[in-house]
This record gives C-alpha cells, sequence and structure tokens, in this order.
C-alpha cells in the first residue's frame, strides 16, 4: 500500500551485484537514505555485515524485517529482507561471479514483486553486472529489460537524468551495427512520448525536446546517409502535429551542447553512447538512471560495479542519493496522482 503524500516514499534499495560496490555505496549512504525516504534492502545478511564493517565498523545496526512496511528508516539501523538463496559466502570482490549474478537477479525481481503489489513506493538499484547475469544462466542483458518482462509492459526506455536535462535512447544494450535495423518511426515517437511524460513527472510543465540525429551532420541531406530525410524529420513533424515540442534531427554534438545549455528539457537518443557519453560527462558523476514507461517508479546509479575499486572502502554514494531523490520525486508525483483519481 503506497504512502500517503506527506510520508516519505517506502523505496526498497537492491544491493546489486555483490562483488562490486553495491553493497558498500548503499551502507556509506544510509544515513543520506533515510533523510529522502524509508529505504529497506533486498538483500544478505552476510554481505551487509561485511560492508557495514568495511564503511561504519560498530557503529550501525542491522535489522532483518520479514516486510517492506516494518521499515522504520532510522540512520542508525540498517534495515533489510533477505531474499538471496544464492551461496555468497565464498563470492570475491571484483570478480565475474554466477552466485553473484544469480543474486542480483533476486533482489531486483523481489524488489520488482513488491512494488506491483503496491508493498513499496519505488526501487533504487545498484548497479549489477551483465557477465556475471549470464553466467548465471540469465538471458536479459541488464535491469531494464528484466524490469520491462517482470512487469508486462511493452513500451519503455532507460533515460539517464541530471539536473535540467534527461536523455532517452531508442536503442540501448546491442551491437552498433544492430542500431540501423531498428530505426522504426513508430518506437522513436513512442520514446518522445515517454519522455515528454517523465519529464511533466518530474515537474516540467511543458517539455522542449530535441531529436538527436544519427548521422554526422544530420546527414548533410543525404550526403552522409539518408536515415534523416526518410526517418527522423518527417517523424519530427508528425511529432509536433501531435502536440509534442520537438526539434530536430539535430546533429548530436551540436544538440547537446544547446541541450546542456538548457535550450531543451530532454533529448531522444537513437542509441546508448550517443546519450550515455553526453549525459555522464555533463553529469561528472551527478547522473542517474530511470526506467521510463513502467507502470513502477524505478531509479539506479548511472555507474557500474567498479570492480577495480570494489570493497576497498573507496566507493562514493552521491550517485545512489541522486538516484534517491528522484525515486522519491518520481513515487510522490504518482501518488498524488491516484489520490486525485
Amino acid at each position: 500500500m503506497l504512502n500517503p503524500p506527506n510520508k516519505l516514499p517506502l523505496l526498497a534499495f537492491t544491493l546489486g551485484d555483490v562483488t562490486g560496490i553495491g553493497p558498500e555505496i548503499i551502507v556509506r549512504g544510509w544515513a543520506g537514505l533515510c533523510d529522502l525516504c524509508r529505504p529497506v534492502v533486498a538483500g544478505d545478511a552476510a554481505i551487509l555485515r561485511r560492508a557495514m564493517k568495511l564503511v561504519h565498523g560498530t557503529r550501525v545496526g542491522l535489522r532483518q524485517l520479514t516486510t517492506p512496511e516494518e521499515a522504520m528508516g532510522q540512520a542508525d539501523q540498517v534495515e533489510f529482507v533477505q531474499v538471496s538463496t544464492a551461496d555468497l559466502a565464498s563470492v570475491a570482490p571484483g570478480t565475474i561471479d554466477a552466485q553473484a549474478g544469480q543474486a542480483a537477479y533476486d533482489f531486483l525481481i523481489w524488489s520488482i514483486d513488491q512494488a506491483l503489489a503496491r508493498r513499496i513506493d519505488g526501487i533504487v538499484t545498484a548497479p549489477l553486472h551483465k557477465e556475471s547475469l549470464a553466467a548465471a544462466g540469465i538471458r536479459h542483458p541488464g535491469h531494464t529489460e528484466i524490469l520491462a518482462e517482470r512487469t508486462g509492459t511493452r513500451q519503455f526506455a532507460m533515460v539517464l537524468a541530471i539536473e535540467g536535462l534527461a536523455v532517452i535512447h531508442q536503442t540501448l544494450h546491442m551491437a552498433l551495427r544492430d542500431v540501423f535495423k531498428h530505426l522504426d518511426p513508430v518506437s522513436i515517437g513512442e520514446k518522445a512520448v515517454l519522455l515528454q511524460t517523465l519529464l511533466k513527472d518530474l515537474g516540467v510543465a511543458a517539455p522542449r525536446l530535441g531529436l538527436a540525429a544519427l548521422n554526422p551532420h544530420a546527414g548533410e541531406h543525404g550526403l552522409f546517409g539518408d536515415e534523416e530525410e526518410t526517418i527522423l524529420r518527417p517523424l519530427g513533424g508528425r511529432l509536433r502535429d501531435q502536440g509534442i515540442n520537438i526539434q530536430g534531427p539535430i546533429p548530436a554534438d551540436t544538440l547537446f551542447q544547446r541541450a546542456v545549455a538548457g535550450e531543451f528539457d530532454g533529448v531522444v537518443a537513437l542509441y546508448h553512447d550517443q546519450g550515455h557519453i553526453a549525459l555522464k560527462l555533463a553529469g561528472r558523476g551527478r547522473a542517474v538512471n530511470i526506467s521510463a514507461g513502467l507502470p513502477i517508479v524505478r531509479t539506479s546509479v548511472a555507474h557500474g560495479t567498479a570492480f577495480d575499486i570494489a570493497w576497498q572502502g573507496k566507493a562514493d554514494a552521491e550517485s545512489l542519493l541522486t538516484a534517491t531523490r528522484y525515486a522519491a520525486g518520481l513515487a510522490r508525483a504518482r501518488n498524488l496522482v491516484r489520490l486525485a483519481w
């Protein structure tokens, strides 16, 4: 059952891949999380104890819950539900491990099911590792695809956001050569609609969108490719006819400069790195990953498992706190809509 809007939202935090920095950033950021929400970890007792010893010594307690609704949101006590059935005792930091991949999947599935049952208000995920997922026999390459399948969502997308700008992606985890096979104008148009809806949920009353070109210089009228003329420019016109304020296609290097300067609230990128590189550079560690189109709230850190510094006491929780702020805001927005109905 969702919380009334005058209370802090109840959010589940997944540990992600436990050989990476997920457990550490959750424990390190716990007090800050409690300022933003009532956090509950979908996790594993042994892993959390190790992370707490690494970060806090004995200064913070650990409390196991039976249900997420029991969470109190106390800064001096990490609260969790034991989710994993995998044997995590022997997993080594910074390694590909099938048990860790299975546990990361289990943490996520439990959290999705709790959100669908309206027992929590949203999910914030720590990073998982795609090779560990594959080693566990899980066919999906990442969070977004698992979330979409489990929630039965057809129209969905990954969004990277920083303050003042959000970027949605037409394609995600695929070879660059395959991107050209997925330039479906209907699907790209759906992404623009998802981005506009998300921005409104984030408080942007009249979103201004930019559509990225695929080819250098937007193809130079067919000189470097004709996708802009045959697919993207006609699509932009149709979207404007439907009341969506979108410009483009605009060459990506120009578009992102203008967007970061404040001319656009959102950008429709056509492939993974086109959006990720620009936003992560602009965000300087402050970016957050948001799943658009789902019936539940889910945000995530915008960094990976960081195997090179895992379990060394060096991980920074700032991206996790940013992701939590977004999740709490989206949970409140959706709660208010539901109450109004």
